[in-house]
């Protein structure tokens, strides 16, 4: 009980103060979670913002990606309805979508590319969905990386790999019809957790969309569990 009073302390603060990268930092030690990335940002320096592209394991990799440097996001519209973790999601001027309305989509993807122009970086998880980590990718998905191309941005790869002892760790899987209690209660218990973040060199927005998102797709293969 304890544990949960001090992440909803931190998360209800969170969506308060403009310094959600140090909120964040701050959810992940509540939860004994130790954080490590070989990039202090994720966006590349420019006059546009950056795709940023990542597989998809839980609903911890967006306390993760704001922990390094807050960004908007691309979230299914579910997310903003989660206590607490929708308020963060929301602070960082995510764009939410209802995946059962795909005749939306072209306007979503046209809201990403207007703000890469307006030099905000996005999140994106081209997979859709969140995978254990361990049974199996999903293929990326094209839509938004054509947010990239319209927009002149560049695309940014990222890695995210959960471990327990040095070892991969299915324990922050967020996947089926777990609730987001189920998993959070799961999570504070897993001695050792650590969530590692990769950034990968930045592909330039050359091309059509199914070339690029089959090169994001390959960086961030390449560097799982390895």
């Amino acid at each position: 009980m304890r544990r949960w009073a001090a992440v909803t302390s931190v998360l209800t603060g969170a969506s308060r103060r403009a310094d959600l990268r140090t909120s964040a930092r701050r959810l992940l030690d509540e939860l004994g979670i130790g954080l490590s990335t070989n990039s202090e940002r994720l966006s590349v320096p420019g006059e546009t913002g950056t795709l940023v592209v990542a597989n998809h394991v839980s609903w911890l990799d967006i306390v993760a990606a704001i922990a390094v440097e807050p960004t908007a996001f691309l979230a299914k519209h579910e997310v903003r309805t989660w206590p607490l973790i929708g308020s963060l999601a929301a602070r960082c001027g995510t764009v939410f979508v209802d995946r059962r309305e795909m005749r939306r989509l072209p306007e979503a993807v046209a809201g990403i590319a207007a703000t890469l122009r307006a030099g905000r970086s996005v999140v994106v998880f081209p997979e859709g969905t969140t995978w254990c980590g361990r049974c199996g990718p999903g293929e990326f998905r094209r839509a938004a990386f054509q947010a990239a191309i319209d927009a002149g941005a560049p695309i940014r790869p990222v890695t995210l790999e959960y471990r327990q002892d040095g070892e991969p760790s299915t324990a922050a899987a967020f996947v089926g019809d777990e609730t987001l209690a189920t998993s959070l209660n799961r999570i504070s218990r897993a001695d050792g957790l650590e969530v590692r973040l990769t950034a990968h060199p930045a592909l330039d927005p050359d091309g059509d969309r199914r070339e690029l998102a089959a090169r994001a797709e390959l960086s961030v293969r390449q560097a799982a569990y390895v």
